[in-house]
């Protein structure tokens, strides 16, 4: 029988942590919990879980430094919570490497329906390599379905930047710097206007699926 997913959770106000474990617990996750920034390094040497909920501010070092550091090596899926609503912070994170993030004060929830997501969308990516999207990095091309998407070459290179980062957050700023060559001048909402013409594209081969989702104010993510 396969184990059950485990999620570290590294917080370090501990009636807060208690909540959380205690949801996770009840939604059958086995659970680690972190209390200072500067222990988690040991605690991924131990055993790495299946997926970490990261507070930004902690003792020690804080979540930024502490994500920033887990992705030099690892792809464990990282879920950011913090109290700070600013935009920036939000940006920063996920441009970081986080997979998702939850602001303070959150339901639970949310929480675990949050989880729930990144898991299965990370955990089915590496059980199940085949994907009905399909890039030809050489011949700069895609398919899905099978279908040519037949891309122009800024799409192509919209897309291949999404698909690089499955699941991540990319700020319409990153996407901006991988669709010119010459480094031209333009507005971040031109990436707006190439993300609608990709998911055009989509829609003609498979018109109930959505796999480019917008986060509001930060920018678009692959969900396939």
């Amino acid at each position: 029988m396969k184990a059950a997913p485990e999620v570290m959770v590294v917080e370090d106000e501990p009636k807060l942590a208690g909540l959380m474990l205690d949801y996770l617990h009840a939604s059958d996750y086995r659970t680690r919990w972190i209390s200072d920034g500067l222990a988690v390094d040991d605690a991924l040497r131990q055993r790495q879980p299946d997926l970490i909920l990261l507070d930004i501010m902690l003792p020690g070092r804080d979540g930024m430094a502490v994500c920033k550091d887990i992705r030099t090596n690892s792809e464990v899926p990282i879920i950011m919570v913090t109290a700070r609503v600013e935009e920036i912070d939000r940006l920063l994170g996920l441009d970081l490497g986080a997979d998702d993030y939850i602001c303070k004060p959150f339901s639970l929830r949310e929480m675990i329906a949050r989880v729930r997501t990144v898991l299965k969308r990370t955990r089915g990516a590496t059980e199940d390599p085949s994907s009905a999207l399909v890039i030809d990095a050489d011949g700069y091309s895609a398919s899905y379905h099978g279908v040519d998407l037949e891309l122009t070459a800024v799409e192509f290179r919209l897309l291949k930047t999404l698909a690089d980062k499955p699941g991540r957050v990319l700020s319409r700023d990153r996407l901006l710097d991988q669709l010119y060559n010459d480094h031209r001048i333009v507005s971040d909402r031109t990436v707006d206007t190439h993300i609608k013409k990709l998911r055009r594209k989509f829609e003609q081969v498979a018109a109930t699926d959505d796999i480019i989702e917008s986060v509001y104010g930060v920018g678009y993510k692959l969900v396939i």
